[in-house]
């Protein structure tokens, strides 16, 4: 997978598709166009990568570019799966100027084996995570 184009640009990016594949997923269902582009908007980087001028994958971080780091959304498409395209989307993502410098990078992730060969490790106090839900915020129905 040589042929591989990653971008930085929101422009380029298919909305359509990136929210069909996040509105499928276990961590965003039915999620909007409206609200997937409003993430993308608020957030420090967007990623996307191309093949053959088709995207194929999608992630995005939010960070304060000091102290964190939150990588979420990464994306796939089927048919690219199990290449180590993930690995290399990541990577390139991580090693952006605006976040490249970052302290710490967080996830939540049910594929951990894709993320461990980057660096990241299971966090070391999970006592000290916590998580404050607000489950009508997932109800993607009532907002515009």
């Amino acid at each position: 997978m040589n042929d591989i184009e990653f971008s930085f640009d929101l422009a380029r990016v298919d909305w359509e598709r990136v929210t069909a594949w996040l509105a499928g997923s276990y961590w965003s269902p039915g999620i909007t166009r409206h609200h997937v582009e409003q993430g993308a908007q608020a957030s420090t980087v967007v990623i996307a990568a191309f093949l053959g001028g088709e995207q194929v994958c999608y992630a995005r971080v939010l960070s304060d570019t000091v102290r964190f780091a939150y990588l979420a959304d990464v994306y796939v498409a089927e048919a690219q799966r199990g290449q180590g395209l993930a690995r290399r989307m990541i990577a390139a993502l991580l090693a952006h100027p605006r976040i490249a410098g970052v302290a710490h990078c967080y996830l939540l992730t049910g594929t951990p084996a894709v993320y461990h060969s980057l660096g990241f490790a299971t966090y070391p106090a999970p006592d000290r995570f916590m998580v404050r839900s607000n489950p009508d915020a997932l109800d993607f129905t009532k907002k515009p």
